[in-house]
This record gives structure tokens, sequence and C-alpha cells, in this order.
């Protein structure tokens, strides 16, 4: 059996593993936020940068891309993406909802969640904060700004409208 990956955050625009065919669409009851911090990525021991993570919300939708991943390289690339996603995100099955008329319906995703209770989760914050913490953090990765702005592009390119993302970057770019 194939696996899919709900994508909504860098796996969009930075997959970095072999996928069969990418699919637009949501899921229900989840919205992303800069709630997750960043210490092996995009901020370092004692200045950690924010990367999103889902956070329940009755009602919300996020939107993002699935990845369809071929049997053969299924353990591979859950491997591979466990690594990646390691610091405090836990994968967990979700109903994916396709919005390519190629790929009607729904299918289970694997999708990477902070755990609230994992010592990288930051929580809320207003978003000057969360701005100006951005605007310091770097690490192996890159800067956090970079993450930010890669991300409300992404988004931009599919139409996709979540305004903690693009209020976010826009604070950024200001």
């Amino acid at each position: 059996m194939p696996v899919w990956l709900f994508a909504y955050g860098s796996l969009m625009w930075r997959p970095d593993f072999a996928y069969e065919s990418r699919v637009r669409g949501y899921i229900s009851g989840w919205s992303r936020r800069f709630w997750q911090g960043s210490l092996d990525h995009r901020g370092v021991p004692g200045a950690p940068g924010r990367v999103v993570t889902l956070v329940a919300e009755p009602g919300a939708v996020c939107r993002g891309l699935a990845y369809r991943i071929a049997p053969e390289a299924r353990e591979q690339v859950l491997e591979q993406v466990d690594r990646r996603e390691s610091g405090g995100y836990v994968r967990q099955p979700m109903t994916f909802v396709s919005e390519d008329p190629a790929y009607p319906g729904s299918v289970t995703a694997m999708v990477y969640v902070a755990d609230v209770q994992n010592p990288n989760f930051l929580g809320a914050a207003p978003l000057p904060e969360i701005a100006a913490q951005v605007r310091r953090a770097r690490g192996p990765s890159g800067h956090n700004l970079d993450y930010v702005l890669s991300l409300a592009d992404s988004l931009a390119q599919l139409q996709v409208d979540d305004p903690h993302v693009i209020e976010l970057a826009r604070l950024l770019r200001a």
C-alpha cells in the first residue's frame, strides 16, 4: 500500500524525498501556527526559531499538499521524515481531503504534529513577538526568516489564505 504524507510547512517547498504524486487538499479541525520551537533547523539551543505545527481548532481547515509515497519507498521515506521532524513532532494519521480532480475523495495521510507537551513547544504569542524572534533566529538549516517567507510564498502560489502566516510574513517584510 502507498502512504500519503500531508505537508503544511517546509515539506511543501522542500520535500527532500521521492514521491509518486503531489495533491492539493486539506485536513479539517486543525490550524497552522508558529508555535513550535526549532533548536535543530531554524534556531539553536538558547535561541530557538519558530516553525509551524498544527493546533486543534473546531471548524478550522488547513490547506496544504499531500504526497503519495510508493509502497517500496514507504519505510525509507517515513524514517527520513521522522529524523527531519524530530524535536517534538509525532506522526498521526488524519483524513486528507483532495481538491485535485485526478485524486477525488479522501485518504488517510500521515501528519507530523508537535505534541504540546514536548520541551520545544513554545505556544501562542502575539505576532509581533513571534516576528521579533523569527528575525533573530538562525540555525543549521538557515535563517528562520527564510522559513516563514518560503511558507508564505508557497501558500500564495497555491492560492491558500492563511491569515496567521500572511500577517507574520507581512510583519517580517515591513
